[in-house]
């Protein structure tokens, strides 16, 4: 039976740890984040998955330690798999596992390295993500491929729509190659990182909606990939902080420019933005109220 030990977070750590141990590989030992109290923790439990099968569990604030090394080199792992880990494994680290160690990544790589692949995707108006294994090395998101599934993304998807997706397609992915990993017969595709960038993290700040710059195609791909469960993508008024969490595209652009504004008609909220393009606001908030259509005249005093 192999072994291995998984670095391992969020649904997807959920889902691919029930696939390792849906296969008989021996997990040795789990390694996870303590949930942040400031965090909206909207997904599964990695540590309550392996307690539940008697799995030792640690959540060190740096994997890369010499204790952990020491302890990785005692258990002997043939494998290390790391499943939305959210921390760079080091090479010594690495060198504990001798067959081999695999990450899974929410996207096709090599595009949308990085941090929060699917928030950026749809941020930047892709029409596809997906889900990727591939070894790890030293440099992250780089290393060969060896099990890759694209998922589509529709234009009105959200971000947490999309990661369902590629939560689904992570799982086939690990089922369908891991008997290949096992054996020694995997194939591996090498990588062209020149295919694709390297994406940072986001923070609710950059939910921030400029209407100078944005057309309205921008502001709704903004919208729906940091809507519910994340931040929001808003806007400060003279009447307080407008949170908009659904748009709908009513016209992409008209010719030329225009001046943005908000407004209403029958009881719905639109906004124009400096393309021209058109949005129909489907539901927003104003300073952590929901903004009914009956409230619309008193908040934003239009005609």
């Amino acid at each position: 039976m192999s072994s291995a030990v998984v670095f391992a977070y969020h649904n997807v750590g959920v889902r691919c740890l029930s696939v390792l141990l849906a296969q008989n590989i021996n997990v040795k030992l789990v390694v996870t984040h303590e949930d942040d109290q400031s965090e909206n923790i909207w997904f599964d439990s990695v540590a309550s998955l392996a307690h539940q099968h008697n799995i030792p569990v640690i959540c060190p604030k740096t994997p890369n330690t010499e204790e952990l090394v020491s302890r990785l080199n005692s258990l002997k792992p043939d494998f290390i798999f790391s499943f939305y880990y959210r921390n760079i494994l080091s090479v010594d680290v690495l060198n504990t596992a001798p067959r081999g160690c695999y990450n899974m990544h929410g996207s096709l790589l090599p595009k949308y390295r990085g941090r929060v692949p699917v928030n950026w995707a749809v941020l930047r108006g892709e029409t596809q993500a997906g889900a990727t294994l591939h070894e790890m090395v030293k440099k992250p998101d780089a290393g060969a491929i060896v099990g890759q599934m694209a998922v589509p993304i529709l234009p009105n998807d959200t971000a947490e729509e999309v990661f369902g997706k590629v939560l689904v397609a992570a799982e086939i992915v690990l089922n369908d190659t891991l008997p290949a990993i096992v054996d020694g017969s995997v194939q591996r595709q090498e990588m062209d990182l020149s295919q694709g960038s390297y994406f940072g993290g986001r923070r609710p700040e950059d939910g921030v909606i400029d209407w100078k710059a944005m057309g309205a195609r921008e502001v709704h791909n903004l919208v729906r990939a940091v809507t519910r469960p994340y931040p929001g993508a808003f806007t400060d008024t003279s009447k307080g902080r407008l949170v908009i969490w659904k748009t709908l595209v009513v016209e992409s652009q008209s010719q030329g420019s225009a001046e943005p504004c908000l407004w209403f008609k029958d009881g719905r909220l639109f906004a124009t933005a400096c393309d021209g393009g058109i949005l129909r606001i489907l539901s927003a908030e104003m300073d952590g109220k929901a903004l009914e259509p009956v409230d619309f005249p008193a908040s934003f005093a239009l005609s």
